[in-house]
């Protein structure tokens, strides 16, 4: 039998038990109510909120490292319309963003029944602050609950070139976000031009998600599960380019106040060196901005077309640069011994009458002759041989069999260049003569259509084709896809090479042939219609051409294609200057400058004459936008 004593002592015991467990109850309710106020929010928090991290995009650096484009912190004001306090000091919210009354209420209430908008979900407010207006809106942003700051990043550049090269970003449409909505909402920026376009998929980079818990009015309180659901944002990948970034500068420094472009290739390898438009304009003025909107609408209105890209949209009769194609062709043929003399009079004579004129020269008793001297008679005669090879009245099969390797150099057929919007060029085929021209005649002839034997007509290249056709003769026969892209570096510091297919071109032109054309074309430079393009010790090679200009000017259009130096060339190249007059005044010389430039890294003193002159030399006052119809050649 137990005693009282015993039920006495238990009862104390329990009675310490439940003591004990209220004063640790009430001192965890102090510590959480009184001491530390981290639950007591947390407790009132009412939603978890999906916050976007936006990645950095990606770096541009040329062939040597320099740095091409970089990023600059700018920010987007976001609001969630349900946590908006609707009692707010209105008056106040719009004093610090500069907003009236009447904008603040645009901007926040929007059209609930479209699909874009949701009351519980952030849209931006009011986008592109720069860090001085956010500061201040920062220190004052506890007031305006349901309104928070999301960092972003806007392109910069540490000189004013490569405005058509690097392209600019601009927000998506659409049209965008409906057909790629796991990369893209609306305020996003997407790559429209350029470089910028061509490898927005590297570049974009990859959104992060960031969840936060926010109180019931808004305010954020804390992170959710201590950031475990959270996925970082992954930077886009730097391009490594083969720009040279230095060339490309002296480039449209050269090219100030002119119209035209200028392509430089490596021929041993296709990597393009520089590539210049012109007119060009400061890529920082398409920056994300307030300003971004004026100045496009001032450069989409500037009748000198700043945003037509010239080095790969323009297509142009190539004029003389079309001449030792049609060599190698003759000679490949079977049909033109490189010590052929054909005389010249003054013009081409079909049963005695002039038909195409020629300027006066001496003799051309080779090949080499007739391209130092850039003979109409001698390629006019040859060309046609080619297209009568198979009978006079079968000029279809000679003009196909042309044209044929037209295709093997990349005449008429976009290269495939890493870059967007290359055009493609045109040359005629049979067909179109057949089928369209002379549909009414039971005959054509190829004396009608000698004019594309010395590039005019319907025949056209774009800037890149010459350079690339300039690389091809370099390399006697091959050549690689032009591209700019070398590798691209992530985050991490991994490099992958360029997805871009890069392919060696064979042509079926046996290199021996290439020697006369080549001879021809360094004597251009030595002793013929280039020789303002003569560099002592580099041995450049080249051809020049004259643009024939119709329209509102006096002046032609002054082109060049060459190569330095004539042995394992490093260098090819292609000027096109409008209304700047015949090849040999500005397009040589200009193209000379280049080469000299790259190869040896500076100007010498006895051409710094040249070089101010053909930086001074202006021709915009008589800009022809629709460029080049008809060629006349030296």
């Amino acid at each position: 039998m137990v005693g009282p004593n015993k039920y006495e002592h238990r009862q104390r015991v329990i009675q310490g038990v439940f003591i004990l467990a209220g004063l640790a109850l009430a001192g965890k309710a102090l510590q959480l109510q009184v001491i530390d106020a981290t639950f007591k929010s947390r407790a009132d928090s009412s939603i978890v909120e999906e916050k976007v991290i936006y990645p950095a995009r990606g770096l541009m650096f040329d062939r040597n490292g320099k740095l091409l484009v970089y990023n600059e912190p700018l920010y987007d004001l976001m609001v969630t319309y349900d946590q908006v306090d609707l009692e707010m000091d209105v008056e106040k919210f719009c004093a610090l963003l500069d907003l009236n009354r009447k904008e603040f209420e645009e901007l926040l209430n929007k059209d609930w029944r479209s699909p874009q908008y949701s009351k519980s979900v952030p849209f931006l407010f009011l986008g592109k602050l720069s860090p001085e207006k956010i500061a201040v809106f920062e220190e004052n942003s506890y007031d305006f609950p349901g309104f928070f700051i999301q960092p972003r990043s806007i392109r910069g550049y540490p000189q004013a070139v490569g405005a058509h090269l690097l392209g600019y970003i601009r927000e998506v449409n659409r049209t965008e976000i409906r057909e790629n909505p796991e990369f893209y909402s609306r305020g996003d920026y997407i790559g429209d031009s350029g470089l910028e376009k061509a490898n927005e998929p590297y570049l974009r980079g990859v959104k992060g998600k960031k969840y936060v818990l926010k109180d019931n009015i808004g305010r954020e309180v804390g992170t959710y599960k201590n950031g475990e659901l959270d996925i970082p944002a992954v930077s886009g990948m730097d391009l490594l380019t083969s720009i040279d970034y230095d060339l490309q500068a002296y480039g449209e420094q050269l090219m100030h106040n002119k119209a035209g472009s200028i392509i430089a290739i490596e021929p041993e390898t296709g990597e393009i060196l520089a590539m210049v438009s012109a007119p060009s304009y400061d890529p920082a003025m398409l920056s994300i901005g307030p300003n971004r909107g004026k100045a496009y609408s001032a450069l989409i209105n500037d009748p000198n077309q700043p945003f037509f890209d010239r080095a790969v949209m323009a297509q142009y009769p190539p004029g003389s640069l079309f001449k030792p194609l049609v060599a190698l062709v003759a000679m490949q043929e079977g049909l033109l011994d490189p010590q052929r003399s054909i005389t010249c009079t003054g013009a081409y004579y079909f049963q005695g009458q002039a038909m195409t004129g020629c300027h006066d020269h001496p003799p051309c008793t080779s090949v080499e002759a007739a391209i130092q001297y850039s003979c109409n008679t001698y390629f006019v005669t040859i060309f046609r041989e080619i297209i009568d090879q198979f009978g006079w009245n079968n000029p279809d099969q000679g003009l196909d069999t042309f044209n044929a390797y037209l295709d093997e150099f990349g005449i008429g057929s976009a290269l495939g260049i890493d870059f967007p919007r290359e055009k493609s060029g045109n040359y005629p085929g049979s067909d179109y003569f057949t089928n369209k021209v002379y549909k009414n005649e039971q005959q054509w002839y190829s004396l009608w259509i000698r004019s594309l034997g010395i590039g005019q007509g319907e025949l056209l290249m774009t800037n890149l084709q010459m350079a690339n056709l300039a690389a091809a003769i370099g390399n006697k026969g091959y050549y690689y896809t032009p591209h700019m892209v070398r590798q691209m570096k992530s985050e991490s510091g991994d490099t992958i090479a360029s997805e871009h297919e890069i392919r060696r071109i064979e042509t079926s032109v046996q290199a021996g042939f290439f020697d006369p054309v080549i001879k021809g074309m360094e004597k251009v430079v030595t002793s013929g219609t280039a020789k303002l393009a003569y560099v002592p010790g580099l041995d450049i090679c080249g051809k020049t051409g004259t643009a024939e200009n119709n329209q509102r000017s006096k002046e032609d259009h002054s082109i060049f294609f060459g190569f330095a130096p004539r042995d394992n060339p490093k260098i090819a190249i292609a000027v096109y200057i409008e209304n700047a007059g015949w090849g040999g005044s500005y397009a040589a010389p200009v193209a000379s400058l280049m080469i000299e430039k790259y190869l040896n890294g500076k100007i010498s003193p006895a051409r710094k004459y040249l070089e101010q002159r053909m930086i001074e030399a202006g021709f915009l006052e008589e800009l022809l936008t629709d460029a080049g119809r008809s060629m006349n050649d030296e």
